[in-house]
C-alpha cells in the first residue's frame, strides 16, 4: 500500500488556545449537536403547544445522562478491571499511575449514554406529566444528529479507529500510526446524518402512534452501529477473538426493542398534542 494514494489526517485537537483557556475540536463539535438539538426540538414544542419551559428542563436531564452515562457506559462496559482498583478516576480528568497526570475525560460509551436516556426520561417525565413516548420521540428527531458532530469530533482527536484498509478513501492517522484505516468516525457521522432525516421525514409525514419514531430510530441507529463496528478496530483487548465486540452485543437488544416497539405501534393515528401547563 502506498501512503500517497490515501487521505493523510493529522489535525490539532485544539482550536484555539489562549494558554489559559483552550478550546478544543470535540468540545466546540459536541456543544454544536446540543446547541442545533436545542433549537430544532424548540420548533417542535412550539408547534405542538408544549412550553420552552419543559424543553429547558429536558435538556438538562439529557445533558447530564449523556455525559455521565458515557463515562460509566465505558468505564463498566470497555475498561472495568482498571477502574475497578481506580475508583476516583472514573469522574476525575487525572490519573494516578504510573505518575500523576492530567487526562481530560478519556473514554465515553454511546451504549451507556443511551441507556442512561431512558432512565433520566422516566425521571424528567414524572414531573412534567409529558407521556414518556412523546418525548422519547422528540429525541429520536435530534439524537442522530447530536451524534453525527459527536463523531466528526472522535475524527478531528483521530480516536475510536478503523481497521487497516486499502479503499481510495482510506486514512492516514498520522498522530497514530502510518496504516491507511476505515474511517470509522466519518461512516458513523454519515449514517447518523441519514438517520437524521429519515427519522423526521417519517414524523412528519407519517402519522403513527406515540413510540414509533423512537423504535424506528433505535433499529437504524444501532443497526448502522452494529455494521460499522466491523469496520472499526477493537476498543479493549478483551474484544480480541470474540465473534461480535461489545458494541455489537450491546446494540442488538437496542435493535430489538426497537422493533418490537415499531409493531405495536405501527397503527394510524390522528395526531394529537400534548398540553402543557
Amino acid at each position: 500500500m502506498q501512503l500517497f494514494n490515501y487521505i493523510q489526517w493529522d489535525p490539532s485537537i485544539t482550536l484555539v488556545d489562549l494558554g489559559f483557556f483552550e478550546l478544543r475540536w470535540y468540545s466546540l463539535l459536541f456543544a454544536t449537536g446540543f446547541i442545533l438539538s436545542y433549537m430544532i426540538l424548540s420548533k417542535y414544542f412550539q408547534k405542538e403547544n408544549v412550553s420552552i419551559e419543559k424543553l429547558d428542563k429536558l435538556t438538562v436531564y439529557i445533558v447530564l445522562a449523556t455525559i455521565i452515562g458515557a463515562r460509566l457506559g465505558h468505564v463498566i462496559f470497555y475498561d472495568w478491571e482498571y477502574y475497578s482498583d481506580h475508583l476516583l478516576e472514573i469522574f476525575l480528568p487525572v490519573r494516578f499511575e504510573p505518575t500523576f497526570h492530567f487526562t481530560g475525560f478519556q473514554g465515553l460509551a454511546s451504549h451507556g449514554g443511551a441507556i442512561a436516556i431512558l432512565v433520566a426520561i422516566w425521571l424528567y417525565r414524572r414531573n412534567q406529566h409529558l407521556s414518556e413516548l412523546w418525548t422519547l420521540d422528540k429525541l429520536a428527531l435530534v439524537v442522530p444528529l447530536a451524534g453525527m458532530f459527536i463523531r466528526l469530533g472522535n475524527l478531528m482527536n483521530s480516536e475510536i479507529l478503523g481497521r487497516p484498509a486499502d479503499v481510495p478513501w482510506a486514512f492516514v492517522f498520522e498522530q497514530v500510526d502510518n496504516i491507511p484505516r476505515h474511517p470509522g468516525q466519518l461512516y458513523e457521522a454519515i449514517a447518523y446524518l441519514c438517520i437524521f432525516g429519515i427519522t423526521n421525514l417519517v414524523y412528519r409525514k407519517v402519522k403513527k402512534q406515540n413510540g414509533f419514531v423512537f423504535g424506528l430510530f433505535l433499529v437504524l441507529l444501532f443497526s448502522a452501529r452494529f455494521f460499522i463496528e466491523f469496520f472499526k478496530i477493537h476498543q479493549s483487548d478483551f474484544e480480541i477473538g470474540m465473534t461480535l465486540n461489545m458494541g455489537q452485543i450491546l446494540s442488538i437488544p437496542f435493535i430489538i426493542f426497537g422493533l418490537v416497539l415499531m409493531f405495536i405501534k405501527n397503527k394510524n393515528v390522528e395526531e394529537h398534542k400534548v398540553s402543557a401547563k
